[in-house]
């Protein structure tokens, strides 16, 4: 690890920056009253969390590589976010089913991914 980057929090005191930098860590500090400069990550890292590394025995930094890899391509990939319609960062929005009767006839596949913990769900040709 080369960076931390923390918010001004009077809870951490110059110990705890001359700690980090006698480590070879650079300590990089947010912005004065940004307080949501870090939200974007704090919800990644929440989200990975509670869906990922709370249910999995991690073995080797190898396992957990692969694991946060994983999770990466689900959450950019498949997952829905908040935003236009639900749309993913990285495909774009389906199309609309107009019919009364599609929902009956529609053919879900569900891929695992990393052992049943996330799963993918595609619609079938």
């Amino acid at each position: 690890m080369k960076y931390l980057i923390r918010d001004r929090d009077g809870k951490y005191p110059a110990l705890f920056d001359n700690t980090l930098a006698d480590t070879g860590i650079e300590v990089m500090l947010t912005g004065v009253r940004m307080p949501r400069m870090n939200s974007i990550m704090e919800r990644w890292i929440q989200s990975c969390r509670h869906e990922v590394l709370d249910r999995t025995l991690i073995w080797n930094q190898a396992h957990l590589l692969h694991a946060l890899r994983e999770y990466e391509h689900h959450h950019n990939q498949h997952r829905p976010h908040r935003g236009i319609a639900n749309a993913r960062p990285l495909r774009a929005l389906p199309d609309p089913t107009t019919e009364p009767t599609a929902p009956a006839r529609l053919r879900i596949h569900r891929h695992d991914r990393l052992g049943g913990i996330l799963h993918k769900y595609d619609k079938a040709a």
